[in-house]
Formats: C-alpha cells, structure tokens, sequence
C-alpha cells in the first residue's frame, strides 16, 4: 500500500524549474531513499512534501490526503532537517516538552513518551543539559527524538548523518531501522552518505528536478556499477589476454566485470591468473556516477 504519492509535481522558482514534472510512490513501511548533488530538487521536494511550500502542479498525497489541504496528513509526519530546529537556550527537556505540547501531549502521557524517546537515544543524562551546549551528535540524537514524539506515520530524514561521527551514525540507524521495524514506520531519507541508500529497499536518483533512475539498490548496481576482481602478482600480459575491460594501480589489476557470473567463469577459465585476488561488488557511488555523471559532492546550491 502506497503511503506517499507523488503525481507529475511541478515546482517553479521564476524561470528555475526546481522540480520538473515527476512521479513517484513510497509504501507503508518502506525504506526510501531520494539522491542527488546540491540543486538536484531533493529539498524542494520535500518542503513540498511538507506543506511548507505550494506546488505549482501535480499531487501530493500522503495516506491518501492532498498534504496542501489536509492538516491530518501533515501531522503524520515527523522531520529532520539539515539544520537543528531546536531552541539553543532551553534544556533539551523543555525542548522536548513544548514541541509535544504542539500535538497535544502534556502531563503523564509527555512523561511517559520522554522516558521511552531517552531510553532510546540515550538522552536521559541530557535532559538537563542547555542544547546549545550539546556537541552535533547529541543534538542530532535529541532533534530525531523530537521528530518521533507523536509517533508519525512518515519520518523524512534531510541529510540526518552529515558530520557525525560513523559511531554516532552506526547508533542512530540501529535505532530508527528498529523502529521501522517495530512500528512499521515509513522512512524517507536523502543522504550523501551512499552506503545509508545502499539499505534502502528503493532508490530514487535526481538530477535537475527530473527523475533519472527508479529501483532497488541491487537492480540499480546490477545495472549501472560493475564489480570489480583485483590481480596481484600478474603480468600485464595476461591480463590483456582476459579479453575484459581493466586498468592498472601499481602492481596490482583491477579488471572490470559485469556481476558475480562473469567473475566466477574468468576464474574457472582462467585459474593460472587467479591464484592471488579479491572481487569487490559495484557500490552505489558507481551507480550515482553512471546515472547522473557527476559524484554527490558535485553540483550547485539547492
């Protein structure tokens, strides 16, 4: 069942087309993942998704309501952006306590939800602490609890990891895939970080507000990224001889081969050469860079 539905959306800044004109479904429960370089659309995609800003054209459902004009739709989202939206000065308690209060949980129900939200995110010994005075990671921890307080059908995650440390990112995704599970949580994610999309169970690339690519991180490599069998201790000579495409890094050979298949009937081929090497899978990085022609850190300004 589709959660989110997005038909034909249109968004235009002057004579910028911001999002031109695409089409896409998320399911109830799915892990969705939308990349692209700076000023692909991603971000105006979602603040559009959000209801913080107006479309010039298309639909957006979520849960089967147009977001734009249903209140309960939006508020079954819960958002991360790339910036903290938290108050610097307050505790992140009374952070957490007046954001609640938004959506009408106060007294013991707030209590109850703090409890279970510190528990989770290790926020219990910094409750009292000002967050201005909190380090990225801890913040970024005490802004996703924030976004999970009324239990959203929906948690959009804006480039959530950037800057953390790989622990505190190992953390956090332990955390909200556990959810996901549990609650059966939908969760939409841009990320420069392509080994977070690589677990997506779908991958949306965009490029110049349209869409270039649409499919599962696996078909997405299969197709795009080839995998890659490194030679040691080989001559150039036999390696021409493979037939395939390589290139050479020091005294090593990386040969380029289409998936697992071909790999496998070079070696049973060819097992003379094949006494010191190590086959590396296509990345999504590799498929980032075949579809749109640029790496991630590439592009313009969103």
């Amino acid at each position: 069942m589709a959660l989110i539905e997005i038909r034909h959306l249109k968004k235009y800044y002057k004579d910028v087309k911001a999002v031109d004109d695409i089409s896409f479904t998320v399911g109830e429960g799915e892990f969705f993942a939308f990349l692209g370089v700076n000023g692909a659309g991603k971000s105006t995609t979602i603040s559009v998704l959000c209801g913080r800003e107006r479309r010039d054209g298309g639909d957006v459902l979520l849960g089967g309501q147009d977001v734009e004009d249903d209140a309960g739709a939006r508020a079954a989202m819960g958002v991360v952006f790339q910036d903290c939206v938290l108050d610097k000065a307050l505790s992140v308690r009374d952070n957490l306590k007046y954001r609640a209060a938004l959506y009408g949980i106060t007294g013991k129900a707030f209590d109850r939800k703090l409890r279970e939200l510190s528990a989770l995110f290790d926020l219990t010994e910094l409750l009292p602490r000002p967050v201005g005075k909190l380090s990225g990671g801890q913040r970024r921890r005490v802004d996703v609890a924030r976004a999970l307080l009324h239990e959203p059908k929906l948690l959009i995650l804006d480039e959530p990891t950037t800057g953390l440390d790989p622990q505190t990112r190992k953390s956090l995704w332990e955390t909200l895939l556990g959810l996901r599970a549990v609650r059966r949580l939908t969760i939409f994610l841009t990320t420069h970080y392509m080994e977070e999309a690589a677990g997506a169970d779908r991958v949306v690339i965009l490029d110049k507000g349209k869409i270039l690519a649409d499919d599962t991180p696996l078909n997405l490599k299969e197709k795009y990224a080839h995998d890659l069998v490194t030679l040691y201790h080989v001559r150039e000579s036999d390696v021409k001889m493979l037939g395939v495409p390589y290139r050479r890094e020091g005294e090593k050979y990386l040969v380029s081969v289409k998936n697992s298949a071909e790999a496998t009937a070079l070696i049973t081929a060819h097992p003379q050469l094949f006494h010191d090497y190590e086959v590396v899978k296509g990345k999504m990085d590799d498929v980032f860079l075949a579809v749109t022609g640029r790496t991630l850190e590439q592009g313009g300004t969103k």
